[in-house]
């Protein structure tokens, strides 16, 4: 990160009464904010979009030489980011994350993640899922690449999300960025193992065919390590015919929506 990055972090503070009135509207620890004030430390992009919004400009514009920014933001008409910024939502995640994030480090890394697709019955599709620690808590990141056959293009799907651990379950609720049209939640059983292998649960969503059905699935994640060849790993992400050879046959036992005689709700399978 730039020198003229902190200055002019500095000078948009200097509009305030206080760096602790900028840290408490804005949602950011005072000691990792005070790193980047140093210098020493890039905001995370989750924290550089809420400075952004915070100050009103862009990210470009905060990298700009300092007699620049401060000429830039001099001009600029003053915004009132406190009633924007601080919505109520906020309270509710950052408590969330308060009860249920360190209970995740050993979960932190890649996997597979695998459902019956909503939008293509028939299919299983596999999708790969980044969780990492960032400044207040656990996110991650889901990202589908599809085609629907050899003469389709290839599509892709990006959803990001948060993940909490709540008395021993993982909630993750994420949206998709490209369209904004969909929020999906999956809860998962944890592992006592000390390693990770696989974790199971239920994912709800709607489909992103044309009728938009809301649909409940059995989910398995497959964790594949802390560091993976992304590339490789994506092109192995897609849709597979129910009975593929190329997913392990336990894993595709597991991932059947069948409901046993005396269940009169949907459920997960440990």
């Amino acid at each position: 990160m730039s020198d003229d990055f902190a200055r002019n972090l500095k000078f948009a503070c200097s509009y305030y009464k206080s760096i602790a009135e900028v840290c408490r509207k804005v949602n950011l620890n005072r000691a990792q904010f005070n790193r980047y004030l140093s210098g020493k430390h890039k905001p995370s992009a989750n924290a550089m979009m809420r400075l952004c919004d915070f100050f009103g400009v862009e990210e470009f514009e905060f990298l700009l030489p300092h007699d620049q920014f401060q000429r830039l933001l001099q001009v600029k008409p003053k915004s009132h980011p406190s009633s924007a910024v601080h919505l109520p939502e906020v309270d509710h995640l950052t408590q969330l994350h308060a009860a249920g994030s360190q209970s995740l480090e050993k979960y932190l890394g890649y996997y597979f993640e695998y459902y019956h697709s909503m939008s293509s019955p028939g299919k299983i599709i596999r999708t790969l899922v980044c969780l990492e620690r960032q400044e207040h808590g656990v996110y991650y990141q889901r990202t589908e690449r599809f085609q629907e056959d050899s003469q389709s293009i290839v599509c892709h799907g990006r959803y990001v999300g948060s993940v909490f651990f709540l008395t021993d379950r993982i909630f993750m609720i994420d949206y998709e960025t490209i369209t904004g049209y969909e929020v999906t939640q999956t809860i998962l059983f944890p592992t006592f193992r000390n390693k990770v292998s696989r974790l199971t649960g239920l994912k709800l969503g709607a489909s992103g065919s044309g009728e938009r059905m809301p649909c409940c699935a059995r989910v398995v994640y497959e964790y594949l390590g802390t560091n993976v060849d992304k590339r490789r790993a994506l092109s192995l992400c897609g849709l597979y015919d129910a009975e593929t050879d190329e997913i392990e046959d336990s894993l595709k036992k597991a991932l059947r929506n069948t409901i046993d005689d005396g269940e009169w709700h949907f459920r997960a399978r440990h």
